[in-house]
């Protein structure tokens, strides 16, 4: 009960720019969080039902650490108006007679001006999700959000069914997927700011269960769905060829493709791929928060070589995709991915390694290594998540300025865990590569 009033004060009266009250709710979620954790006694039904009504209490609040809904309402009523969002920015749009909405005025100024002078970033199946739940709401901000909300917590709850069952199937307990289920920033800033990572998430486990299964042929349009939510799965792909073999892991990556395009069609036109790389690209030249390597390297480039700040974050954009293309080039031929805990350990590795050479690392993003932890022995993620909240103190300036000594404290913190954990599993893995012959 103490956790579900805490959320509701969370949902209902507290702003972003509150940055000392944010951190109070966080850590008294997070300490209560930890504590069911770490006693693990409640049966399974009781833990489902209170990260169930924990979700419930944000069904009809507007999200107050995020203004991306505004955007998404704004694709969605594009789209049943038939309307292509990746043709048009919502600046050139605002005022075009092709466009009738009654509510345009508000989801344009709400999106905010980096948002409206921009293409959608979004993939397709996520616009779709977007047109269903504007045209269900009735067009309505309010009514827009319950639909978008509901999609949310109905993944969220997939996640912990295919989540369980695929725990068992690794011969863990069940009751581990409340790591995720129940951890506060997945509430908060899924159901809570609705952010489409979580039902990324339900088509990604539900995939990797079906590999656990050996049902690959199955596992590649539901992979594929995970894709079209969030880009972030394409990271794995690699991967799969040492699990599946090269002619099984041709006709995956052959069902993934045919089921993206099938999605892609509607959308595709000659400027599509244009518009949307320029969209795609910004993540990576262009913008900056909650950086960890990236801020150190930005803090020795402007001290000691007099570098220009927007010229470094172009010129170290082009680094980073390289440099995770190497790290998942190495993990994919030199780990034994054949076994299903080393591949989920080696997308861990990967997607760690990624986040950390990352100039923008939203606190939403490290929700998708709390879902890969829960399936291998780190935790390290879980305390990241505790700590993300950390970045949130940008939010409490007017001109959005990031404490820099705040985000020390944060991957000070991080990096000190999972240094102890790799240390703590040094002997672990060492008997797990003996146990499956891996030598």
């Amino acid at each position: 009960m103490g956790n579900i009033l805490l959320y509701a004060v969370f949902s209902f009266g507290l702003q972003r720019e509150d940055f000392l009250n944010l951190l109070l709710l966080f850590s008294l979620l997070f300490l209560s969080y930890a504590k069911t954790m770490a006693l693990g006694q409640q049966n399974f039904n009781f833990l489902l039902g209170a990260g169930i009504l924990c979700r419930l209490v944000f069904l009809c609040a507007t999200p107050n650490l995020s203004q991306d809904f505004y955007r998404f309402i704004w694709d969605g009523q594009l789209i049943n108006q038939g309307i292509n969002p990746y043709l048009y920015t919502p600046n050139e749009i605002m005022g075009n007679a092709l466009f009738h909405s009654s509510n345009s005025a508000v989801l344009h100024e709400g999106m905010g001006s980096l948002s409206a002078k921009h293409y959608s970033n979004y993939p397709p199946l996520n616009q779709i999700i977007f047109a269903i739940s504007t045209f269900l709401g009735g067009g309505s901000v309010f009514g827009s959000i319950v639909v978008m909300r509901l999609f949310i917590l109905g993944a969220d709850i997939g996640t912990l069914y295919f989540g369980g069952k695929l725990l068992g199937h690794l011969g863990r307990s069940p009751k581990e997927i409340f790591w995720y289920f129940l951890n506060p920033l997945v509430i908060i800033e899924l159901t809570g700011n609705l952010h489409f990572e979580g039902v990324m998430l339900f088509f990604f486990v539900w995939a990797m269960y079906l590999v656990s299964l050996g049902k690959w042929k199955w596992a590649a349009p539901v992979y594929a769905l995970s894709i079209l939510l969030k880009l972030v799965p394409i990271l794995f792909l690699p991967l799969f060829l040492r699990h599946f073999g090269i002619k099984r892991s041709v006709f995956f990556y052959l069902g993934i493709g045919l089921t993206a395009l099938v999605f892609l069609l509607p959308f595709y036109s000659a400027e599509f791929f244009d518009n949307y790389g320029k969209s795609i690209g910004l993540w990576f030249s262009n913008f900056e928060f909650n950086a960890s390597l990236y801020n150190l390297i930005k803090i020795i480039g402007i001290d000691f070589f007099d570098a220009k700040p927007w010229l470094l974050v172009k010129s170290y954009g082009k680094i980073v995709p390289m440099a995770t293309i190497a790290i998942a080039l190495g993990l994919t031929f030199f780990r034994k991915n054949q076994n299903l805990p080393i591949l989920l350990g080696s997308m861990l590795a990967l997607l760690s390694s990624y986040y950390i050479f990352s100039s923008t690392v939203h606190p939403w993003y490290i929700i998708f290594l709390i879902v890969l932890g829960v399936f291998t022995t780190y935790r390290f993620a879980m305390v990241w998540s505790a700590m993300a909240v950390l970045s949130y103190f940008a939010y409490s300036h007017p001109d959005f300025r990031e404490n820099l000594w705040l985000l020390a404290l944060e991957y000070l913190v991080v990096f000190g865990y999972l240094l102890y954990e790799l240390l703590k599993n040094h002997n672990t893995l060492q008997h797990f590569r003996k146990k499956f012959n891996l030598d």
